[in-house]
């Protein structure tokens, strides 16, 4: 069966001896990662969870977090990962959407009930943690050593495994359902992109409520050990890779240059690591030739997905990037890759059409990874799934070689510092200040962080705006990194005949600046 449960469950029996978590806090061998899981499964029904129940995480990289989500396959649960930076109204919103029962919340978050939208889950909560800071709730550890193992549920593959929510294009996040076919099968093909051997030993730096850590998947399929990086910094991923012996993990393009910048970084022995591993956008050919001089035993390789597809979808291997920088022929290094094995992608125009070979149209893929749809959104899975083709809303060509180039976003979509930021989200935020006439969110280059938010507004006749009263008033609607803080005040944003604001225009305008 390709669910989570029978890969546990193999891992345990095949490399049941092998270290599966490598941390500063505990060193663990599978089997006994795993009896705490099979443990924490029996706490989880304790706390009246049961086989497709759903429980919402906050905290920090850990092993714990794994073993929530862990424990949830094993339950026959589903575990709900919530980025930490969301505002209240917003992290609600998923609570809400996601039926969930309980939050796990780690120490820094157990105070997020203390707004009163939250209030309801005060009641709710248990502590990501060995000891719990407040009386009133309790500990995970606490909980999982108080417990008997439990029997695996046996879950159906096509049952769900992870509810993942990401940016939607009414302003609203939307629930991703990834099945355990979904996990189980993207986990396969990482470990045949990424050429995974079990001695590797993987850093979890992307952090954990984003889609981008299910990479993980094909390293605990693979026997290989887990390591923790709770918050990213330069010294603490070079820190964690001469102290753990790793060899693998997968960052965003800014973390990678912020390592190479760091004045430290020779003082550290980091030739244990093998495979430089970055996604959610590319990375200028000067930054992959100084990755591949400073990182000498590590190979540098790209990955494109979506949480749509538990996540990897594409990969531009090794041998592309090391001749692109040898030959200085540096035009494939814009490529979102190849597909991996098991995925099938088109490019197709608006009527659904395939395109010839090189031109441009809409990425559509099908494969074991691809979620079967949003929860509680008929009409968007209406749009986004036709004729068992999943369309992704990026615009695309494909090069005679198979080699796949993104152009574009249809849905919008910014991606700064490896963070997915979709625009019509923000811009209803703008729009609940009643000064805002009208407005457009655009994503401008950024050196650091690849791309940021550019917002074009239009003020209420009569009124008066600034920066300062845009970033306030948006601070208590949206997470911090959604703030645009780069804008301009105009009297009227370009539009075609039918009224639509020209976007394309004012990437032409403020794109350049």
């Amino acid at each position: 069966m390709t669910t989570m449960t029978s890969a546990l469950l193999r891992t345990n029996r095949l490399f049941g001896d092998r270290p599966a978590v490598i941390d500063a806090e505990i060193n663990l061998t599978w089997s006994e990662h795993i009896e705490r899981i099979q443990k924490l499964a029996t706490a989880l029904a304790g706390l009246g969870i049961k086989k497709g129940d759903r429980f919402g995480i906050i905290g920090p990289n850990s092993f714990r977090y794994t073993e929530l989500m862990y424990a949830g396959f094993w339950a026959g649960a589903i575990a709900v990962p919530i980025n930490h930076r969301l505002a209240p109204p917003e992290i609600l919103h998923i609570l809400e959407d996601a039926e969930c029962k309980f939050l796990a919340l780690g120490d820094d978050y157990l105070n997020l009930t203390d707004d009163d939208q939250l209030a309801p889950w005060r009641d709710k909560r248990i502590a990501i943690g060995a000891t719990s800071p407040d009386k009133d709730v309790p500990a995970m550890d606490e909980l999982l050593n108080a417990a008997d193992p439990a029997e695996p549920q046996d879950p159906n593959e096509d049952d769900l495994a992870l509810l993942l929510y990401t940016g939607g294009t009414t302003g609203r996040s939307k629930g991703v359902q990834l099945t355990h076919r979904n996990v189980y099968s993207n986990g396969w093909q990482v470990i045949n992109a990424m050429e995974i051997i079990k001695e590797d030993v993987y850093l979890h730096v992307a952090p954990m409520f984003h889609a981008a850590d299910l990479l993980g998947t094909g390293y605990t399929i693979n026997g290989c050990a887990h390591s923790y990086l709770p918050v990213f910094t330069p010294t603490g991923v070079l820190q964690a890779i001469q102290d753990y012996k790793v060899t693998q993990c997968m960052m965003a393009p800014t973390m990678i240059i912020m390592i190479l910048e760091e004045p430290t970084f020779d003082d550290y022995d980091i030739s244990t690591y093998r495979n430089l591993f970055y996604g959610s956008s590319p990375m200028a050919a000067e930054w992959v030739e100084k990755s591949i001089q400073r990182f000498t035993n590590a190979e540098v390789q790209q990955g494109y997905g979506l949480t749509e597809t538990s996540p990897i979808l594409t990969t531009l291997d090794a041998d592309d990037h090391r001749d692109a920088v040898a030959s200085g022929d540096i035009g494939i290094l814009r490529a979102a890759g190849r597909p991996v094995i098991g995925i099938d992608l088109k490019i197709l125009d608006d009527d659904g059409n395939e395109v010839p070979t090189g031109e441009a149209g809409e990425v559509c893929v099908r494969g074991p990874n691809v979620t079967p749809g949003y929860l509680n959104r008929p009409e968007e899975n209406e749009k986004a799934f036709k004729n068992g083709w999943f369309h992704t809303g990026d615009v695309g060509r494909v090069d005679e070689n198979g080699v796949m180039f993104l152009m574009d976003r249809k849905k919008d979509m910014i991606v700064s510092g490896g963070e997915n930021i979709y625009t019509s989200e923000v811009e209803a935020a703008l729009y609940k200040h009643p000064d805002v006439f009208e407005c457009a969110v655009i994503g401008v280059p950024d050196d650091k962080y690849g791309e940021s938010l550019f917002a074009v507004i239009v003020t209420a006749p009569g009124e008066t705006l600034t920066e300062d009263i845009i970033i306030d008033h948006c601070r208590e609607l949206i997470a911090g990194y959604k703030i645009p803080r780069q804008m301009d005040f105009v009297e009227e944003l370009p539009k075609s005949a039918m009224s639509k604001i020209l976007k394309n225009e004012l990437r032409d305008i403020y794109g350049k600046k």
